[in-house]
């Protein structure tokens, strides 16, 4: 097989990814995330309540704006995926595989195939971009981020099994393993429950490497106490309320699909 065809075949695959990037208020980041970005299927930016340019300068860029007035990264993450679903509703193509990616440039979009290759393969159905095993720029992630997915990953190491090594928003899931899990989170817990849920459903998992960088703007989480503190505390409860308890209804893999919605929140052109 020549260049050519293997490129084209390459091609073939990511036109199956849809990417959801949750932003809030990342006008000088998000246009380089998706200058760096290979072409996929679809790219929904999910605007979560921003105040600045940032719906402008993605659909600018060619992506589909759609807007969360509900703050909360789980929030905006459940809102790309309901714009799939509703896109289904209109007779649209489902995606094979779901990608969520920051806005702030911290990840690097361009090892987008990677990410989505052992999918692809049929070698797992969660991959999952590992910041503690890729090069991390200094200043990146600061202590208590460190020290807070350590913490993190021991506990779901402890309670479920799960080897993990990072909660890196850089992810990648099969879009129908992805419904199963019935994600419900709506702010700092999304990307724990994901792994909880995707480690008790018995999914297939690989971390690859993700190199880090400081992002471009401040953090809403890590850069201020606050938000350090109620992502910690977030975190470390949904870890407690899902090893402590008994599997809920939550938890089933057996799930009825959701109701095609009314209206699809798309963000009005200026």
């Amino acid at each position: 097989m020549n260049h050519s065809t293997d490129a084209a075949a390459g091609d073939a695959l990511l036109s199956q990814v849809t990417v959801i990037i949750p932003a809030l208020n990342e006008e000088n980041s998000l246009p380089l995330v998706l200058r760096d970005l290979p072409p996929v299927g679809q790219v929904i930016v999910v605007d979560n309540g921003s105040t600045d340019a940032t719906a402008t300068v993605a659909e600018r860029a060619g992506a589909l704006v759609v807007v969360e007035p509900q703050r909360g990264y789980g929030s905006a993450c459940l809102r790309g995926m309901a714009e799939i679903e509703d896109a289904a509703c209109r007779g649209q193509p489902v995606p094979r595989v779901v990608v969520f990616l920051d806005a702030d440039y911290s990840d690097h979009p361009e090892l987008l195939p990677e990410l989505v290759a052992p999918i692809f393969a049929g070698d797992a159905d969660f991959v999952l971009g590992s910041r503690w095993q890729g090069e991390r720029e200094p200043g990146a992630m600061p202590p208590q981020s460190l020290y807070g997915n350590q913490l993190a990953c021991g506990l779901m190491w402890l309670l479920f099994g799960a080897r993990y090594t990072d909660l890196g928003p850089f992810r990648a899931m099969d879009y129908g393993r992805l419904k199963e899990l019935e994600m419900a989170d709506k702010n700092f817990g999304w990307t724990v429950e994901m792994q909880i849920k995707a480690a008790r459903a018995g999914l297939r998992t690989r971390e690859i490497p993700a190199p880090y960088r400081r992002r471009i703007g401040s953090s809403k989480i890590s850069g201020t106490v606050s938000g350090t503190i109620q992502a910690s505390v977030k975190i470390l409860y949904t870890i407690a309320w899902y090893g402590l308890l008994p599997r809920r209804c939550t938890d089933s893999l057996v799930c009825a699909p959701p109701l095609c919605r009314v209206g699809n929140g798309k963000q009005p052109r200026p």
